[in-house]
């Protein structure tokens, strides 16, 4: 945009839907959230590392590709796999195919705290999305969460 151009403001129905996404998510996303540690003691950064290491093929992953996956900086996800490390639930290993780079792996107690936090998150998510919403909403929600990972080239866990 130029100084002497004119801004493209929202329309009423743009503002609406602009003002409710900025609502729903964080509302949404903070009793999720506020349910797991409750029930679990994970906070969300938790659950979503150990939720992906533990769809992965031997429980683990390289670390530059868990933060690509995550949408993480290395810095973030290094410290969060720090506190990991010292609760005992994931540790870092060399590579041993390479000996380049390092590899995050979901332990025997990290195994068992995604195990047993995962009823208890996927009942969360059902009751303040999932069963909030009819079967047409969550369609036209999943479609537009498709369109807005494709327009940001963003990974989908598990599936790409």
């Amino acid at each position: 945009m130029t100084p002497a151009s004119e801004p493209r403001w929202l329309t009423e129905a743009e503002q609406d839907a602009w003002y409710a996404w900025r609502r729903m998510f964080p509302l949404v996303n903070a009793e999720i959230a506020r349910d797991l540690n409750q029930d679990s003691g994970l906070s969300e950064a938790d659950y979503d590392v150990l939720s992906v290491l533990g769809s992965t093929d031997g429980h683990r992953m390289r670390i530059s590709a868990l933060a690509e996956l995550m949408q993480w900086s290395r810095s973030r996800l290094s410290h969060q796999l720090t506190r990991m490390e010292q609760r005992g639930i994931v540790r870092r290993e060399d590579v041993a195919t390479d000996g380049r780079g390092a590899e995050v792996v979901l332990t025997g107690t990290g195994v068992a705290a995604i195990t047993e936090a995962a009823p208890f998150h996927v009942a969360s998510v059902r009751r303040h999305l999932v069963d909030v919403l009819t079967p047409e909403q969550l369609r036209a929600l999943a479609e537009i969460g498709e369109v807005l990972r494709h327009r940001f080239a963003a990974p989908r866990k598990g599936r790409d």
